[in-house]
Protein backbone atom coordinates (compact mmCIF):
# COMPACT_ATOMS: atom_id res chain seq x y z
CA UNK A 1 0.00 0.00 0.00
CA UNK A 2 2.75 2.54 0.51
CA UNK A 3 3.90 1.98 -2.77
CA UNK A 4 1.00 2.62 -4.16
CA UNK A 5 0.61 5.93 -2.16
CA UNK A 6 4.12 6.64 -3.38
CA UNK A 7 3.98 6.32 -6.91
CA UNK A 8 0.70 8.12 -7.10
CA UNK A 9 2.06 11.20 -5.43
CA UNK A 10 5.11 11.05 -8.08
CA UNK A 11 2.54 11.07 -10.45
CA UNK A 12 0.86 14.04 -9.22
CA UNK A 13 4.25 15.68 -8.68
CA UNK A 14 5.08 14.76 -12.43
CA UNK A 15 2.03 15.73 -13.69
CA UNK A 16 2.14 19.53 -12.52
CA UNK A 17 5.57 19.78 -13.79
CA UNK A 18 4.68 19.17 -17.17
CA UNK A 19 1.77 21.93 -16.79
CA UNK A 20 3.61 24.21 -15.54
CA UNK A 21 6.76 23.73 -18.11
CA UNK A 22 3.53 23.70 -20.82
CA UNK A 23 2.26 27.14 -19.59
CA UNK A 24 5.58 28.33 -20.06
CA UNK A 25 6.58 27.34 -23.30
CA UNK A 26 2.95 28.87 -24.00
CA UNK A 27 3.63 32.01 -22.35
CA UNK A 28 6.94 32.47 -24.56
CA UNK A 29 5.76 31.38 -27.78
CA UNK A 30 2.68 34.51 -26.91
CA UNK A 31 5.43 36.71 -26.11
CA UNK A 32 7.21 35.76 -29.48
CA UNK A 33 4.43 36.13 -31.54
CA UNK A 34 2.79 39.63 -29.83
CA UNK A 35 6.28 41.00 -29.83
CA UNK A 36 6.19 41.48 -26.27
CA UNK A 37 9.21 42.11 -23.90
CA UNK A 38 9.51 43.28 -20.21
CA UNK A 39 11.31 45.66 -18.51
CA UNK A 40 12.38 43.44 -14.93
CA UNK A 41 11.73 39.88 -13.95
CA UNK A 42 9.24 41.70 -11.75
CA UNK A 43 7.33 42.62 -14.10
CA UNK A 44 7.39 39.29 -16.05
CA UNK A 45 6.22 37.79 -13.27
CA UNK A 46 3.24 40.27 -12.97
CA UNK A 47 2.16 40.18 -16.28
CA UNK A 48 2.41 36.34 -16.88
CA UNK A 49 0.25 36.07 -13.47
CA UNK A 50 -2.59 38.43 -15.53
CA UNK A 51 -2.16 36.20 -19.01
CA UNK A 52 -2.88 32.95 -16.99
CA UNK A 53 -5.53 34.31 -15.77
CA UNK A 54 -6.72 34.92 -19.05
CA UNK A 55 -5.18 31.93 -20.50
CA UNK A 56 -7.56 29.90 -17.70
CA UNK A 57 -10.39 32.29 -18.58
CA UNK A 58 -10.34 31.55 -22.66
CA UNK A 59 -9.98 27.70 -21.68
CA UNK A 60 -12.78 27.07 -19.23
CA UNK A 61 -15.22 30.05 -21.59
CA UNK A 62 -14.20 28.10 -25.17
CA UNK A 63 -14.82 24.57 -23.63
CA UNK A 64 -18.24 26.09 -23.24
CA UNK A 65 -18.66 27.11 -26.35
CA UNK A 66 -17.63 24.30 -27.82
CA UNK A 67 -20.74 22.44 -25.91
CA UNK A 68 -23.27 25.08 -27.58
CA UNK A 69 -23.77 26.82 -23.99
CA UNK A 70 -22.05 29.86 -25.30
CA UNK A 71 -22.58 31.80 -27.78
CA UNK A 72 -19.14 33.58 -28.79
CA UNK A 73 -15.28 32.33 -28.03
CA UNK A 74 -12.35 34.13 -26.93
CA UNK A 75 -9.04 34.22 -27.42
CA UNK A 76 -5.18 34.84 -26.02
CA UNK A 77 -4.52 38.05 -28.23
CA UNK A 78 -1.96 40.89 -27.07
CA UNK A 79 -4.28 42.19 -24.60
CA UNK A 80 -3.79 39.04 -22.47
CA UNK A 81 -1.35 40.37 -20.11
CA UNK A 82 -2.77 43.04 -19.01
CA UNK A 83 -5.00 44.21 -15.78
CA UNK A 84 -8.73 45.38 -15.89
CA UNK A 85 -8.01 49.22 -15.00
CA UNK A 86 -4.69 48.83 -16.73
CA UNK A 87 -6.65 48.47 -19.78
CA UNK A 88 -9.52 50.60 -18.47
CA UNK A 89 -7.04 53.37 -18.55
CA UNK A 90 -5.24 52.85 -21.58
CA UNK A 91 -8.06 51.64 -24.13
CA UNK A 92 -11.70 52.74 -22.60
CA UNK A 93 -11.88 56.64 -23.84
CA UNK A 94 -15.57 57.02 -22.91
CA UNK A 95 -16.31 59.47 -19.61
CA UNK A 96 -18.74 58.70 -16.84
CA UNK A 97 -21.41 60.09 -18.20
CA UNK A 98 -24.80 58.21 -16.22
CA UNK A 99 -26.26 61.57 -15.90
CA UNK A 100 -27.80 61.48 -19.90
CA UNK A 101 -29.19 65.18 -19.19
CA UNK A 102 -25.61 66.79 -20.07
CA UNK A 103 -25.47 64.65 -23.22
CA UNK A 104 -29.33 65.45 -24.80
CA UNK A 105 -28.30 69.15 -23.96
CA UNK A 106 -25.40 69.07 -25.99
CA UNK A 107 -27.36 67.35 -29.18
CA UNK A 108 -28.90 70.18 -31.21
CA UNK A 109 -32.38 67.91 -32.03
CA UNK A 110 -33.50 64.84 -30.90
CA UNK A 111 -34.49 61.94 -33.06
CA UNK A 112 -37.96 61.71 -33.52
CA UNK A 113 -39.91 58.14 -33.44
CA UNK A 114 -43.10 59.42 -34.76
CA UNK A 115 -41.74 58.32 -38.42
CA UNK A 116 -40.74 54.98 -37.58
CA UNK A 117 -41.72 52.10 -39.68
CA UNK A 118 -40.71 48.46 -39.71
CA UNK A 119 -40.33 48.28 -43.58
CA UNK A 120 -36.45 48.39 -43.12
CA UNK A 121 -34.08 45.82 -45.05
CA UNK A 122 -33.40 42.78 -43.27
CA UNK A 123 -29.33 43.17 -43.28
CA UNK A 124 -27.54 46.58 -43.89
CA UNK A 125 -23.89 46.66 -44.03
CA UNK A 126 -21.93 50.27 -44.98
CA UNK A 127 -18.75 48.76 -45.14
CA UNK A 128 -20.36 47.41 -48.33
CA UNK A 129 -21.46 50.87 -49.50
CA UNK A 130 -18.35 52.58 -48.82
CA UNK A 131 -19.28 54.40 -46.02
CA UNK A 132 -16.10 52.94 -43.78
CA UNK A 133 -12.28 53.93 -44.15
CA UNK A 134 -11.38 50.74 -42.08
CA UNK A 135 -10.10 49.16 -38.87
CA UNK A 136 -8.15 52.00 -36.86
CA UNK A 137 -5.63 51.27 -33.71
CA UNK A 138 -5.78 54.05 -30.90
CA UNK A 139 -2.44 51.82 -29.50
CA UNK A 140 -2.26 53.41 -25.74
CA UNK A 141 -4.62 56.31 -25.89
CA UNK A 142 -7.25 56.11 -23.87
CA UNK A 143 -9.32 58.21 -26.96
CA UNK A 144 -11.94 55.31 -28.21
CA UNK A 145 -14.41 58.91 -28.11
CA UNK A 146 -12.19 60.77 -31.02
CA UNK A 147 -12.60 57.26 -33.25
CA UNK A 148 -15.90 57.25 -32.45
CA UNK A 149 -16.78 60.43 -33.66
CA UNK A 150 -14.36 60.23 -36.70
CA UNK A 151 -16.41 57.21 -37.68
CA UNK A 152 -19.36 58.56 -37.48
CA UNK A 153 -18.31 61.81 -39.80
CA UNK A 154 -16.29 59.88 -42.26
CA UNK A 155 -19.89 57.91 -43.06
CA UNK A 156 -22.32 61.18 -42.76
CA UNK A 157 -19.21 62.91 -45.14
CA UNK A 158 -19.38 60.12 -48.18
CA UNK A 159 -23.29 60.15 -47.53
CA UNK A 160 -23.44 64.23 -48.40
CA UNK A 161 -20.12 64.02 -50.72
CA UNK A 162 -19.20 60.71 -52.50
CA UNK A 163 -15.81 60.92 -50.99
CA UNK A 164 -14.43 58.89 -48.37
CA UNK A 165 -12.07 60.93 -46.35
CA UNK A 166 -9.89 59.64 -42.94
CA UNK A 167 -10.60 62.06 -40.66
CA UNK A 168 -8.01 63.25 -37.76
CA UNK A 169 -8.67 61.96 -34.44
CA UNK A 170 -5.35 63.62 -33.60
CA UNK A 171 -6.97 66.76 -33.92
CA UNK A 172 -9.89 66.20 -31.84
CA UNK A 173 -7.29 64.65 -29.41
CA UNK A 174 -5.46 67.83 -29.35
CA UNK A 175 -7.74 70.72 -29.91
CA UNK A 176 -11.69 69.78 -28.25
CA UNK A 177 -10.57 69.64 -24.48
CA UNK A 178 -12.25 72.63 -24.21
CA UNK A 179 -15.41 71.17 -25.24
CA UNK A 180 -15.32 69.09 -22.17
CA UNK A 181 -12.67 66.14 -23.88
CA UNK A 182 -9.77 65.26 -22.06
CA UNK A 183 -7.57 63.95 -24.87
CA UNK A 184 -5.94 60.47 -23.91
CA UNK A 185 -7.94 60.42 -20.86
CA UNK A 186 -11.21 60.17 -22.40
CA UNK A 187 -14.20 62.10 -23.91
CA UNK A 188 -17.35 61.82 -25.43
CA UNK A 189 -18.17 61.81 -29.36
CA UNK A 190 -20.66 64.37 -28.72
CA UNK A 191 -19.14 66.67 -27.47
CA UNK A 192 -16.84 66.07 -30.68
CA UNK A 193 -19.13 66.90 -32.84
CA UNK A 194 -19.48 70.57 -30.89
CA UNK A 195 -16.56 71.38 -31.78
CA UNK A 196 -16.19 70.25 -35.40
CA UNK A 197 -19.34 72.13 -35.65
CA UNK A 198 -17.52 75.24 -35.03
CA UNK A 199 -13.86 74.42 -35.49
CA UNK A 200 -14.40 71.74 -38.54
CA UNK A 201 -11.93 68.72 -39.17
CA UNK A 202 -9.15 67.66 -41.10
CA UNK A 203 -7.88 64.93 -43.11
CA UNK A 204 -6.05 62.38 -41.16
CA UNK A 205 -2.79 63.25 -43.46
CA UNK A 206 -2.60 66.75 -43.38
CA UNK A 207 -3.25 67.14 -39.58
CA UNK A 208 -0.75 68.19 -37.67
CA UNK A 209 1.34 70.22 -40.18
CA UNK A 210 1.28 73.72 -39.18
CA UNK A 211 3.67 75.88 -41.40
CA UNK A 212 0.51 76.89 -43.27
CA UNK A 213 -3.21 77.76 -43.35
CA UNK A 214 -5.07 74.48 -42.37
CA UNK A 215 -8.09 73.72 -44.45
CA UNK A 216 -11.04 71.71 -42.95
CA UNK A 217 -11.62 68.80 -44.87
CA UNK A 218 -15.01 67.87 -43.13
CA UNK A 219 -17.78 69.68 -40.96
CA UNK A 220 -21.01 69.15 -39.31
CA UNK A 221 -23.86 71.34 -38.11
CA UNK A 222 -25.59 69.48 -35.74
CA UNK A 223 -25.75 66.45 -33.35
CA UNK A 224 -28.88 64.33 -33.37
CA UNK A 225 -29.57 62.32 -29.58
CA UNK A 226 -31.39 59.19 -30.38
CA UNK A 227 -33.81 57.67 -27.75
CA UNK A 228 -32.03 56.57 -24.69
CA UNK A 229 -32.12 52.88 -24.66
CA UNK A 230 -34.72 52.44 -28.06
CA UNK A 231 -33.48 49.86 -30.23
CA UNK A 232 -35.89 49.93 -32.21
CA UNK A 233 -34.99 53.53 -33.32
CA UNK A 234 -31.52 52.52 -33.17
CA UNK A 235 -31.89 49.95 -36.15
CA UNK A 236 -33.99 52.82 -37.90
CA UNK A 237 -30.89 55.22 -37.34
CA UNK A 238 -28.89 53.01 -38.82
CA UNK A 239 -30.70 51.72 -42.04
CA UNK A 240 -31.86 55.05 -42.63
CA UNK A 241 -28.43 57.43 -41.45
CA UNK A 242 -25.37 55.24 -41.89
CA UNK A 243 -23.29 54.55 -39.08
CA UNK A 244 -23.58 55.78 -35.60
CA UNK A 245 -21.70 56.44 -32.86
CA UNK A 246 -22.10 54.44 -29.54
CA UNK A 247 -21.29 54.13 -25.77
CA UNK A 248 -21.29 50.52 -24.21
CA UNK A 249 -19.46 48.93 -21.93
CA UNK A 250 -16.79 46.58 -22.24
CA UNK A 251 -14.69 46.47 -18.92
CA UNK A 252 -14.45 42.49 -18.07
CA UNK A 253 -11.43 40.51 -19.46
CA UNK A 254 -13.86 38.60 -21.89
CA UNK A 255 -14.55 41.57 -23.68
CA UNK A 256 -11.37 42.34 -24.69
CA UNK A 257 -9.95 39.01 -25.26
CA UNK A 258 -13.57 38.22 -27.32
CA UNK A 259 -12.74 36.62 -30.97
CA UNK A 260 -15.79 35.98 -32.89
CA UNK A 261 -19.65 35.41 -32.69
CA UNK A 262 -22.24 37.34 -30.56
CA UNK A 263 -21.51 38.63 -26.80
CA UNK A 264 -23.95 38.09 -24.94
CA UNK A 265 -22.43 39.44 -21.44
CA UNK A 266 -22.88 42.53 -20.30
CA UNK A 267 -19.61 44.39 -19.68
CA UNK A 268 -18.73 47.80 -19.01
CA UNK A 269 -16.70 51.12 -20.68
CA UNK A 270 -15.99 51.43 -24.37
CA UNK A 271 -17.14 53.57 -27.65
CA UNK A 272 -17.60 52.16 -30.71
CA UNK A 273 -19.28 52.63 -33.89
CA UNK A 274 -22.52 50.48 -35.14
CA UNK A 275 -21.75 49.80 -38.76
CA UNK A 276 -24.20 47.28 -39.49
CA UNK A 277 -26.76 45.14 -38.42
CA UNK A 278 -28.70 41.61 -39.07
CA UNK A 279 -29.87 40.02 -35.81
CA UNK A 280 -26.33 41.15 -34.48
CA UNK A 281 -25.03 44.20 -34.10
CA UNK A 282 -21.77 44.94 -36.13
CA UNK A 283 -19.37 47.15 -34.15
CA UNK A 284 -15.54 48.53 -35.11
CA UNK A 285 -13.31 49.05 -31.95
CA UNK A 286 -9.89 51.40 -32.43
CA UNK A 287 -7.97 48.20 -31.37
CA UNK A 288 -6.69 47.52 -34.29
CA UNK A 289 -7.10 44.77 -36.65
CA UNK A 290 -6.26 41.71 -35.19
CA UNK A 291 -8.86 42.26 -32.43
CA UNK A 292 -11.53 39.90 -32.57
CA UNK A 293 -13.42 39.52 -36.17
CA UNK A 294 -10.72 41.92 -38.08
CA UNK A 295 -11.27 44.47 -35.79
CA UNK A 296 -15.21 43.90 -35.41
CA UNK A 297 -17.67 42.61 -33.03
CA UNK A 298 -21.00 41.16 -33.18
CA UNK A 299 -23.59 42.02 -30.19
CA UNK A 300 -27.23 40.54 -30.06
CA UNK A 301 -29.87 42.86 -30.90
CA UNK A 302 -33.24 43.50 -28.85
CA UNK A 303 -31.81 41.78 -25.89
CA UNK A 304 -32.09 44.28 -23.37
CA UNK A 305 -30.46 47.01 -24.49
CA UNK A 306 -27.33 44.76 -24.32
CA UNK A 307 -24.26 45.85 -23.03
CA UNK A 308 -25.84 49.34 -23.50
CA UNK A 309 -25.79 49.21 -27.19
CA UNK A 310 -28.55 52.17 -26.96
CA UNK A 311 -27.89 54.02 -23.78
CA UNK A 312 -26.41 56.99 -25.58
CA UNK A 313 -26.22 56.74 -29.73
CA UNK A 314 -25.88 60.25 -31.26
CA UNK A 315 -25.22 61.11 -35.09
CA UNK A 316 -23.41 64.25 -36.38
CA UNK A 317 -25.83 66.45 -39.51
CA UNK A 318 -23.63 67.32 -42.18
Amino acid sequence: RMRVLLAVAALVVVVGAASVSMEDQEFESWKQEHGKSYSSEEEESQRKMSWLTSRNLVLEHNKLADQGLESYTLEMNEFADMEDQEFQDLYSGSLDCSNNTETESLCTSTFTTESIDDDLPCRVDWREKGYVTGVKMQRGCSSSWAFSATGALEGQWFKKTRKLIWLSEQQLIDCAGRYGNHGCFGGLAVRAFRYTMHRGLEAGYSYPYKARVRKHQATCHGVVCLPRGNERALKYAVAKVGPISVSVDASRRSFRLYKSESLFTRQQGKLKGILHYTKHALFCCSWGGKWGERGYMRISRNKKNRCGIATRPVYPLV
